[in-house]
C-alpha cells in the first residue's frame, strides 16, 4: 500500500486549537500534554485483513546445503516498534546465544526494519504487516526470518479487535525446508493486556493452533503473547512449552515465549532467555537449539493418519 496518502500524526491532533490555554505555562503545558496523550491513545491506525498482504520478502541466505543439519537454532525478538533495528542486528549477530539462529521470529517490526536485520544476518525473510500503526505511522507485524529457504508462508488474521484503537492482530506462518525435513514456524502476537479478555486471547492463539491442526511436519510457535497463562492453553493443545519456567522476559512478566511440536520427546538439547538485550528492546530475545531427526507416526496428528490411512485403503496400498 502507498505512504503518499498517509496523514502524519502532526496533522491528526492540534492541541492549541482543543483547549483554551490557561493563563500560567505549567498549567498550559500539561493541559496539551495530557491532550496530546489522549489524542494519541484513542488514534487509530488502518488493519490490514486481507490474507494476501501487504507481503514483503527477500532473499539473502546462502545456498542451503542438502544435508539436514543435527539441529537447529531458534530465536525470537519483539523489538518494540522496530526503533531499535541496529541494535537488534548487534544483539543478533554478536550474542553467543543467539548468534547464527537459522530461525528467527521477530515482533512489532516494520517492512525496512526486516529487511535491515535480514540482509545484515544473511537469511531469507517474509513479513506480512498487521497494521499501520497508529502512533507510529509505520507497517506493524510479525516476521519469520531463515537460513533455510522458506517455501510457502502466509498470514493468519487474529479473532478480536483492541478495545482501545480496534487495532488488528495477526500471526505469520511459514513452511520451511531444512534440508529434506520441512518444518513450520509461526511468529506471533497477540494483543496486549486489558485491551482484550484472557479468553479472547486463547481465542486468537487458537486460531494459530487451527492452523497447524493438520500439519504433518513438526510446528515451531515462537512470540510475545502478551500473556503467560495463555501458555497452558497450548500445553493442553499438545505443543511443549519451552520457556515455561523462565521468568521474566519484559518487565516483571514472561510473556515471551517458544513451544514445539513434533519434534520427538528428547528434541531440546539447550533453551534460554537472553538477560542482555544491549538496548535492542524493552524484550527479552529467547533461544533454543532443537534436534532435527524424522518423525515417526507416533507423533503425527490423528487427523493426518486417518487421511492417510484413507488414502491408502482408496488406492489399494496395504
Amino acid at each position: 500500500m502507498s505512504r503518499g496518502g498517509e496523514r502524519k500524526i502532526s496533522r491528526i491532533f492540534r492541541p492549541g486549537r482543543l483547549l483554551r490555554s490557561p493563563a500560567h505555562p505549567l498549567i498550559r503545558t500539561s493541559a496539551h500534554l495530557l491532550a496530546c496523550a489522549s489524542l494519541l491513545s484513542c488514534a487509530r491506525g488502518i488493519n490490514f485483513t486481507d490474507i494476501a498482504g501487504p507481503r514483503f520478502e527477500g532473499r539473502h541466505a546462502a545456498p542451503a546445503p542438502r544435508a539436514t543439519p543435527a539441529e537447529i537454532r531458534v530465536v525470537t525478538l519483539n523489538v518494540k516498534f522496530g526503533k531499535q533495528v541496529d541494535r537488534a542486528i548487534e544483539l543478533l549477530r554478536d550474542s553467543d546465544s543467539l548468534r547464527g539462529a537459522d530461525v528467527i521470529a521477530l515482533q512489532e517490526v516494520d517492512d525496512s526494519g526486516t529487511a535491515r536485520i535480514a540482509q545484515a544476518l544473511g537469511l531469507d525473510y517474509v513479513y506480512f504487516p498487521a497494521v499501520l500503526h497508529a502512533v507510529t505511522r509505520r507497517f506493524f507485524g510479525p516476521a519469520i526470518l531463515s537460513r533455510w529457504p522458506i517455501d510457502s508462508a502466509w498470514k493468519i488474521v487474529l479473532p478480536h479487535l483492541d478495545a482501545l484503537r480496534r487495532q488488528q492482530r495477526t500471526a505469520t506462518g511459514a513452511l520451511i525446508r531444512v534440508g529434506d525435513r520441512p518444518i513450520r514456524v509461526y511468529s506471533v502476537h497477540l494483543e496486549v493486556q486489558a485491551r482484550i479478555s484472557d479468553m479472547e486471547r486463547e481465542d486468537q492463539v487458537d486460531a494459530v493452533v487451527r492452523d497447524a491442526a493438520t500439519a504433518a511436519e513438526p510446528v515451531i510457535i515462537a512470540g510475545d503473547l502478551n500473556s503467560y497463562g495463555v501458555g497452558a492453553y497450548l500445553k493442553r493443545r499438545g505443543f511443549r512449552w519451552l520457556t515455561e519456567s523462565f521468568g521474566e522476559t519484559i518487565a516483571l512478566w514472561g510473556w515471551d515465549h517458544l513451544f514445539v511440536r513434533g519434534f520427538g520427546g528428547h528434541c531440546v538439547r539447550s533453551v534460554g532467555v537472553e538477560r542482555d538485550g544491549r538496548g535492542a528492546s524493552d524484550h527479552r530475545a529467547l533461544w533454543a537449539v532443537l534436534a532435527v531427526r524424522k518423525r515417526s507416526s507416533a507423533h503425527l496428528p490423528v487427523s493426518f493418519l486417518r487421511s492417510l490411512r484413507l488414502k491408502n485403503a482408496t488406492s489399494g496400498s496395504p
